[in-house]
């Protein structure tokens, strides 16, 4: 079905053309009807607020297309960018099972699909299905692995440079291509980037500058493409 965006609509998970090793995706045909039973599929522009920091886990989104950012506030209102989150990816699920508020803002970065799950459906669907439950687990367990990760390239790289080639090599660590040429589609503005690696928009414009320079990246549109990888982690690692 297609939405005013015009994008296709998933409106039933057992037919999702997309079957990736993703929470709520391969599951069993009993859970996979399940989850369409409690499933409300929606279609969000750029720049929707699926939920707030600080707001009570009232549910789930499964991002089913496109991709939103998740970023948290400080009191001084300094905003940090913890993650780009992607098809397949199920967002407030930390705070749905703890029954705590969303740590998180979620914000759809480019126009996709996200479908909400409630709270009490969610807990009452991974009682039931143990194999969606020890998804779940693994999930969690990859949250806890990225926020690490996050910390680790804040607290550890010396630079906004090594932030930022930190971050390219993460983005190009999705893809399969060739380890000299890796093609990356950069839906963020210099600005959003400079608030994943908590520094200036001016100081992001001016590292893309000088990659570019150097022959490290190349633009190509709404894409980037890295042409010299072993560059980039050999800043990292210096």
């Amino acid at each position: 079905m297609k939405s005013p965006y015009g994008l296709n609509i998933v409106d039933n998970c057992t037919t999702c053309p997309v079957r990736e090793q993703h929470l709520f995706c391969n599951l069993s045909p009993a859970a996979a009807q399940r989850l369409n039973e409690i499933t409300s599929p929606a279609v969000y522009p750029r720049d929707a607020i699926l939920f707030i920091e600080g707001q009570l886990g009232r549910g789930a989104f499964v991002l089913c297309g496109g991709k939103a950012k998740l970023s948290t506030t400080s009191r001084e209102g300094k905003t940090i960018i913890t993650k780009i989150s992607d098809h397949g990816d199920v967002l407030g699920l930390n705070a749905t099972i703890s029954s705590r508020p969303y740590e998180v803002t979620a914000e759809m970065v480019e126009t996709g699909q996200a479908n909400f799950i409630a709270a009490d459906a969610l807990l009452q669907f991974l009682r039931d299905y143990g194999e969606v439950a020890i998804q779940a687990a693994k999930q969690l367990s990859c949250n806890y692995y990225s926020a690490f990760e996050e910390i680790r390239t804040l607290g550890l790289a010396n630079s906004p440079r090594q932030k930022l080639a930190k971050v390219l090599l993460g983005w190009s660590a999705e893809r399969v291509e060739s380890n000299r040429s890796l093609r990356l589609r950069l839906g963020l503005t210099h600005e959003e980037i400079a608030d994943m690696i908590g520094t200036s928009r001016e100081t992001v414009s001016r590292l893309f500058s000088d990659f570019k320079r150097k022959k490290f990246i190349q633009s190509e549109g709404s894409s980037l493409v890295i042409l010299d990888k072993s560059a980039l982690e050999g800043m990292v690692q210096a």
